[in-house]
């Protein structure tokens, strides 16, 4: 896919990801658009949301991000009992499913 194809479709799932990571947790930034397939080739961030949380010493980090781990929003930092909340409702209202495995972040 062309570099500004992919980026295109990207920021739109980043968007969305953004606006529904909002939604719950009151404030969201944006993440990756794009993710690397170790060729030349571009791909935009995948469609799917899975939620995935984060500890560290500030507090918990939520992410939306794709099947593949790859992060398009965030929202930082939480203590455990509004994490715990944030985290219930979009698991109820969302039916979304946790992504467990290594989660790829802007840094």
């Amino acid at each position: 896919m062309q570099y500004f194809t992919a980026l295109k479709m990207g920021e739109k799932r980043v968007k969305a990801a953004q606006e529904l990571l909002t939604k719950y947790a009151g404030h969201a930034m944006p993440a990756l658009a794009l993710r690397d397939n170790k060729s030349n080739n571009w791909e935009p961030v995948g469609d799917e949301n899975l939620y995935a949380v984060v500890k560290e010493e500030n507090g918990y980090m939520i992410a939306l991000c794709d099947s593949k781990g790859i992060a398009k929003a965030l929202a930082q930092w939480f203590p455990e009992d509004a994490k715990n909340e944030i985290v219930g409702r979009i698991k109820a209202e969302q039916r979304m499913q946790e992504y467990t495995g290594k989660l790829s972040l802007p840094i």
